[in-house]
């Protein structure tokens, strides 16, 4: 074998070993912007992620997933349990006033209702 070979070889396994970490950093990196970003699913984005990268299809989706505009998930969140707080102080409302109309009709008498 010549140094020729052996440079050539070297030079294989670098592309090679290049080309893994370039494959990493594009895997991991929409995970890292979702984690960073505070993304409210950044395991979904990062699966996503890897699973993209194999097929071609979903790394694009998870890459533009990873940028959606965090605030405006959390004030749908935040809106959508303000409602939800008040529907519930509601039904126990109706709640107690079933239960004190049940507790007057238990208290008198059978011909009085």
């Amino acid at each position: 074998m010549s140094v020729l070979d052996g440079a050539a070889l070297v030079v294989i396994f670098v592309i090679i070993i290049l080309i893994a970490v370039v494959i990493v950093f594009l895997g991991s990196l929409p995970g890292k912007i979702a984690v960073k970003r505070g993304h409210p699913y950044p395991d979904a984005v990062n699966a996503a992620s890897w699973i993209g990268l194999a097929t071609g299809i979903f790394w694009p989706v998870a890459f533009i997933w990873a940028f959606l505009p965090v605030s405006l998930n959390r004030d749908k969140e935040s809106a959508s349990a303000a409602s939800a707080g008040d529907d519930l102080a509601e039904l126990r409302q109706r709640l107690e006033a079933l239960e004190a109309t049940s507790a007057k009709r238990q208290s008198s008498p059978v011909g009085d209702v």
